[in-house]
């Protein structure tokens, strides 16, 4: 090679582009298209500086012509300068290739990189989430389980509510055909005479009048049972007999010598119809019974 012919540094570097990689986001798309475009700007640098350079070398060539025969010494010493001068441009614009080229790997695996710690980001985001709807799927299978068992557990106590409901409308129904009326100790037709508690509960529930439990000892005064006062005056109890005095409006009516579920009965201002007193049951010195009043008043 001739050291004085510049046309041995003239040829253009031959560069290969590196290849997008195939796989990644478009971040580390993004990033490698960055680098390329930055290597093309260093090879555009690169390409003006050996263009300068050969024109520098035709001026020298030229120069170095004209004074061979006047210092052909010094040429031999300004060729092999020059010689040494492209040598290092050659080292440099080596240097600089791999350091673009080292530039881009090194980009290439930072994309890389970040992108497989993304993915595994976005994994353990993804099983974090599938891990909390399974726990929440669970629970509501849990609440749907519980409630069927609960459903059930209340369906089957409304069947027996109902079944209990049935018994006792048929208990009521036949205690109440069972009742009896009888006329009281004023000669007039009273309702239907309970002689226990049984029955009474059923008259209660039949609803055609008010009434009043009576559970009354001897006192010295009146106690007030509904909107009347009665005091116990004596029991007989060998005979089934009682007497009692009624304070109503007022005015107080001795009841004497009254026997068991026998209707006791008197008038108020209150209502048209009277109101009935039956004693079911006699003790010493206490009688248990009932108190009726009507359900309409004057």
């Amino acid at each position: 090679m001739n050291p004085h012919d510049p046309s041995a540094a003239s040829g253009q570097p031959s560069y290969q582009l590196p290849q997008a990689p195939s796989s990644g986001g478009g971040i580390k798309t993004a990033i490698l298209f960055g680098c390329v475009a930055a290597l093309i700007g260093a090879n555009i640098f690169l390409y003006m500086q050996i263009n300068d350079l050969r024109a520098d070398m035709d001026k020298m060539h030229s120069t170095i012509i004209a004074e061979v025969g006047k210092a052909k010494d010094a040429s031999s010493i300004q060729a092999a300068t020059a010689q040494r001068n492209l040598e290092s441009m050659k080292e440099e614009l080596e240097a600089a290739r791999r350091q673009a080229s080292m530039a881009v790997g090194q980009a290439k695996i930072d994309a890389m990189k970040n992108a497989e710690d993304l993915a595994r980001k976005l994994e353990q985001q993804q099983r974090a989430v599938e891990q909390s709807l399974r726990t929440e799927v669970s629970k509501v299978e849990e609440k749907a389980v519980a409630a069927n068992t609960k459903i059930g557990e209340v369906s089957k106590d409304v069947g027996d509510v109902k079944a209990d409901l049935s018994n006792t409308k048929s208990e009521l129904d036949k205690t109440i055909a069972d009742l009896k009326s009888t006329r009281g100790d004023l000669g007039v037709q009273s309702g239907l005479i309970a002689t226990n508690a049984r029955e009474l509960a059923a008259l209660k529930a039949l609803g055609e009048r008010n009434y009043f439990d009576i559970n009354l000892g001897k006192t010295k005064q009146p106690q007030r049972i509904g909107d009347i006062l009665i005091q116990l005056k004596k029991v007989d109890q060998k005979r089934n007999r009682y007497t009692i005095d009624i304070v109503a409006d007022d005015k107080k009516v001795e009841k004497k010598d009254k026997g068991i579920n026998e209707p006791v009965q008197f008038y108020t201002s209150k209502a048209r119809q009277p109101y009935e007193i039956v004693i079911n049951e006699l003790r010493k010195d206490q009688i248990v019974g009932y108190l009726a009043t009507p359900k309409v008043t004057r």
